[in-house]
């Protein structure tokens, strides 16, 4: 049965309980409202427009409720009125008090917040500005919250309360839906566009990262960051300290290598990050050794650091091809695992310092070694060993060490290299399971 059918069924049902269950109207106001009801339904369906829902809301309590003025007030998502849709449903004898009571609106003060227990104060002010009228009070709900309220203006108090009234409940439910309805499509549209500034966003950031390894003599060099999110903390690069040279000179010069991460993840990660690969540049051309550099990074970084609540590990290395040297600081980052071919054995790369931006006169010492042929140096992020399995066993750093081990006892190059040890990851995470931090590697080793 198609959806189509099962609506129509459902629309028929509707119509024939409603004409068994409102006996006192004529067979002729029956089937009218009940042309009404299938309208509306369809209408709720398919609108985009609020202020004509309510118009057409207004349009059916004119034709069902004429002897009564009906006004609408609805409450935007945040709870505050909604001053452009407040409608009036009023025959036409009834032009006058709908000028007053239009008038009696723009008069009456409304806060920018507010709130549901104000409209008390408003209720009072209607009755004690129209005392000439009875007013009843309903408030339109929906899914437990008010999304605004209908004012009754009658004259006739001996009559039944309206509010009573099965017809005039069905159509206040039909606007909470509607109204509903209104809300998460706008919310939608919101998360929609914070969707895509955050993958603009993330495209940016991307093309911050080197989209290629650079060519240095003697080097074979593989790099890749895999983020949690679109955007992500993690950062990497590599900067020749030498400028305005020829690409044939740059691969025999001296070159920087760096890896960081901030604290946390996503859009506030992300633009920390950004802005501290920016202060990071300009400071490298300045061809100060590693421990210099984290020094003066750290007092340029400090405030903005301080105010984000955040900090920043950063590992920080120079490399000249020529004498295969290899500088190094570091500001509690991970260190960097450094494979010694002659030894056949991984030692760590470390060197005394504090995190960025949590200690105003923190110190960082210098580090060096010398490089053999092929030697290798991987540099990671903790979302590399933080990762977790559905057991919730960390990848770890010893297991980290085993792995690269065995890779770098094999003829595998630096790209080959940081591939397997992705799928490792990718492995002992598990299928469907996302990295729950930024997952960063640069690996190089001498040819």
């Amino acid at each position: 049965m198609t959806d189509n059918q099962k609506e129509k069924i459902f629309s028929n049902k509707f119509i024939q309980n409603f004409l068994e269950n409102n006996s006192t109207l004529t067979i002729q106001n029956k089937y009218k409202f009940a042309e009404i009801a299938s309208s509306l339904a369809y209408y709720l369906k398919s609108f985009s427009n609020i202020n004509k829902l309510l118009d057409y809301i207004c349009l059916i309590f004119k034709h069902i409720f004429s002897e009564n003025i009906i006004l609408i007030i609805p409450l935007n998502y945040e709870g505050e009125i909604w001053r452009d849709n407040r409608k009036i449903s009023a025959n036409d004898e009834y032009s006058k008090i709908q000028d007053e009571i239009i008038s009696f609106l723009n008069q009456f003060h409304f806060s920018k917040n507010f709130k549901i227990k104000q409209s008390l104060n408003f209720e009072n002010a209607l009755k004690n500005y129209f005392k000439e009228y009875h007013l009843e009070t309903k408030k339109i709900l929906s899914r437990g919250k008010c999304r605004g309220f209908i004012y009754i203006f009658s004259k006739d108090i001996s009559r039944n309360s309206i509010t009573e009234n099965s017809n005039f409940n069905f159509i206040a439910n039909c606007l909470a839906v509607g109204l509903e309805n209104y809300y998460l499509i706008k919310i939608k549209k919101k998360h929609e566009n914070v969707d895509r500034e955050i993958s603009t966003g993330a495209e940016i950031q991307s093309q911050l990262l080197p989209d290629y390894c650079p060519i240095i003599h003697g080097i074979d060099l593989a790099a890749h960051c895999r983020p949690a999110l679109q955007l992500g903390g993690d950062y990497y690069d590599f900067m020749c300290l030498k400028t305005n040279i020829s690409e044939k000179r740059k691969e025999k010069s001296k070159w920087a290598f760096v890896i960081g991460d901030v604290m946390g993840k996503g859009i506030p990660a992300g633009l920390l990050m950004t802005m501290l690969r920016g202060m990071l540049r300009a400071e490298v051309l300045t061809g100060l050794p590693p421990d210099r550099i984290l020094h003066d990074l750290n007092q340029l970084a400090i405030n903005d650091l301080d105010q984000s609540h955040r900090f920043v590990t950063l590992f920080y290395s120079d490399y000249d091809p020529r004498t295969r040297k290899l500088r190094f600081a570091n500001a509690a980052h991970n260190p960097p695992l450094l494979w010694k071919s002659s030894d056949q054995k991984i030692l760590k790369l470390d060197a005394e310092g504090f995190v960025l931006g949590l200690q105003k006169d923190a110190e960082y010492h210098c580090g060096e070694i010398k490089l053999s042929e092929n030697d290798l140096v991987l540099y990671y992020t903790d979302g590399v060993i933080d990762t977790s399995n559905s057991l919730g066993q960390r990848f770890d750093e010893e297991r980290l060490i085993k792995i690269l081990t065995k890779l770098c006892k094999q003829s595998y190059t630096s790209q080959e290299i940081l591939n397997r040890i992705f799928k490792k990851l990718d492995d002992f995470t598990g299928q469907n399971r996302h990295l729950e931090d930024d997952a960063s590697m640069i690996i190089f080793q001498l040819r």
